[in-house]
C-alpha cells in the first residue's frame, strides 16, 4: 500500500474502489484497520480512502513533539486527497477522526462534499471542561509513556488490533492532537453548509449528548443512533452502520457516482 512523504513524515494510506472519494479517519490509538468492515461495501460505488494518523499504525512516529497537532493532521488529510487526485471528498471519521473532520471542514470547506461524524464530540466552548478533557489526554499520554503498548486483545474494539510500532507516538499524539486549545471547531457547527450525517452507537453514552448537540447545531444534519453498538459503531454493528452511511451517501448524488 502507498505512503506519502509530507515534510519528512511518511503517512500510510489505502485506496479502495472507484467513484466519489470518501476519506475516513480513525480514532485516537486506533488505525486504518478499524475500517476493514467498510472496505468491500463502500468501494463498490465510492473511492474509499483510509489512512493512519502520524504516531499511529503504519505511519511515521516523529520524535519532535511539535510535529503532532490539529493543524498538521488537517494538512495531512489535504495532502492525502492531493495524492489520490481528489479535489473534493466526503470527509469523515470516528471520535478524534470525527473531530479532525470538522477541523478539516473549517479549514477547507471548498474541499468538503459532505461530513460523516461518528461517535464524536465537537470540543468545548468553555475553558474549564476543555481543561478537564486535556488533563485526561495527558494522563493517557503518561500511561503510554510508563506502560508501553497494551497486551494484544486489550482495549476497545477499534484499538485492540491496531498495528502500532510503539507507544511513544501515541503519547505524543495524545499531547499534541488529542488535546484542544480553543472553541473554533464547536463554534463552526452552525456555519456548516454541506450535508452531514451525525451517528453514534446507542451504548456510547459519553457521546450521545454531543451527538444530539451536533445534530441540532449543524443545519440539516441527519442523526442516526445505531442500536446495540458502543463507541465503535462500525465494528459493533457493521451491517446497520454500513446501511445508514451508504443510504446517506447514495442520496447525495455525488459527482462521479
Amino acid at each position: 500500500m502507498p505512503k506519502l512523504n509530507r515534510d519528512g513524515v511518511e503517512l500510510y494510506y489505502e485506496v479502495h474502489g472507484q467513484g466519489p472519494p470518501v476519506l475516513l479517519t480513525h480514532g485516537y490509538s486506533a488505525s486504518s484497520h478499524m475500517w476493514a468492515g467498510q472496505v468491500a461495501p463502500f468501494s463498490e460505488r465510492y473511492k474509499l480512502i483510509t489512512w493512519d494518523m502520524r504516531g499511529h499504525g503504519r505511519s511515521d512516529y516523529p520524535e519532535d513533539q511539535t510535529a503532532y497537532s490539529e493543524v498538521a493532521t488537517v494538512a495531512d488529510m489535504a495532502a492525502i486527497l492531493d495524492a489520490v487526485g481528489a479535489e473534493k471528498a466526503v470527509i469523515g471519521g470516528l471520535s478524534l477522526g470525527g473531530y479532525m473532520s470538522l477541523a478539516f471542514h473549517l479549514a477547507h470547506p471548498e474541499r468538503t462534499a459532505a461530513l460523516l461524524i461518528i461517535d464524536t464530540g465537537p470540543g468545548y466552548r468553555s475553558d474549564e471542561p476543555r481543561a478537564g478533557w486535556n488533563a485526561t489526554a495527558i494522563k493517557r499520554a503518561e500511561r503510554f509513556e510508563k506502560d508501553g503498548l497494551p497486551p494484544p486483545g486489550v482495549g476497545g474494539a477499534e484499538t485492540r488490533a491496531a498495528p502500532h510500532r510503539n507507544a511513544i507516538g501515541l503519547a505524543k499524539a495524545a499531547r499534541g492532537m488529542l488535546t484542544q486549545h480553543d472553541a473554533r471547531v464547536i463554534n463552526s457547527l452552525p456555519g456548516i453548509r454541506v450535508p452531514a450525517l451525525v451517528l453514534a452507537g446507542a451504548d456510547d453514552r459519553p457521546f450521545l449528548a454531543a451527538t444530539d448537540y451536533m445534530a441540532a447545531k449543524i443545519p440539516g444534519a441527519r442523526k442516526v443512533i445505531v442500536p446495540a453498538a458502543g463507541h465503535a459503531a462500525n465494528i459493533d454493528q457493521p451491517a446497520a452502520f454500513n446501511t445508514a452511511v451508504l443510504d446517506f451517501l447514495n442520496e447525495l448524488q455525488l459527482e462521479g457516482a
